[in-house]
């Protein structure tokens, strides 16, 4: 038996309500995220419940990209999304087992690809 343990997101970044400054879907603190280093993130509704984790090779691209694109698991639910975790992981078989075991564990609604159960 292996023993998994969630890395602690390095940025969190949450919505504003109504961002002065140029915003996707009311965040405005990207610039926080990395662009050059892989890891996982994790996207978060207002009561904390685990909507979807993802993993990236560059992160801050890919999780923009969640909210502009037309063919992301959570095109429908972007509005949901009101805190955005991140944690830097660079060895990519290990992002593959954190994003598959967090969705698993913590039932990450709109990642239905990798749910187990």
């Amino acid at each position: 038996m292996i023993t998994i343990t969630i890395p602690t997101p390095e940025v969190t970044i949450h919505k504003q309500e109504a961002p002065e400054l140029s915003h996707i879907y009311g965040f405005t603190d990207f610039h926080l995220i990395t662009r050059e280093k892989g890891g996982i993130f994790l996207f978060y509704n207002d009561k904390d419940e685990l909507l979807f984790v993802g993993k990236a090779r560059k992160l801050r691209q890919r999780i923009k990209k969640h909210f502009e694109d037309t063919v992301s698991p959570i095109k429908n639910h972007r509005d949901e999304v009101v805190k955005i975790e991140v944690s830097i992981v660079e060895d990519p078989v290990e992002r593959e087992i954190y994003e598959t075991y967090i969705a698993n564990k913590l039932g990450a609604k709109y990642n239905v690809d990798k749910l187990t159960s």
